[in-house]
């Protein structure tokens, strides 16, 4: 049996505690359906570890958006040229945003949940592959 790698967990929205359940329900574009599961469909882990743990998330999602912000002034800087114009900027900075918002939304609380989290640990017990059939 092979052990989920942490890597792939994360950037497949997996709990943190077993890697097999999904984290989130729906399509991460599709309006009113990017909600976290209460628990995990797999090993039952209760992601919000206390009232109000996912605030914290707020704190990951703005460093997330400020990289992302710095990423898309410099790219927008090579394919223009343009060091002129603030509402260049300022409209990308804004699109880029809106455009990456339900990004940050589900990995700021992946990225809480795996790194920041020091209550919840891989079991590698629980990663075993439920869908195979039993002859």
């Amino acid at each position: 049996m092979s052990q989920t790698s942490k890597s792939w967990a994360m950037l497949h929205t997996r709990c943190p505690r077993c890697r097999r359940g999904n984290m989130f329900a729906g399509g991460m574009y599709n309006f009113g359906s990017n909600k976290i599961h209460e628990h995990c469909p797999h090993c039952n882990l209760h992601f919000e570890i206390e009232p109000g743990y996912f605030y914290a998330a707020m704190y990951v999602s703005y460093a997330l958006n400020v990289a992302e912000a710095f990423a898309v002034v410099a790219a927008t800087y090579l394919l223009t040229h343009n060091s002129t114009s603030p509402w260049l900027y300022t409209g990308v900075i804004l699109t880029g945003c809106l455009v990456l918002a339900p990004i940050n939304f589900r990995y700021s609380r992946v990225l809480l949940l795996y790194w920041l989290s020091p209550k919840i640990n891989y079991q590698p017990h629980l990663d075993i592959d439920d869908t195979t059939p039993y002859l």
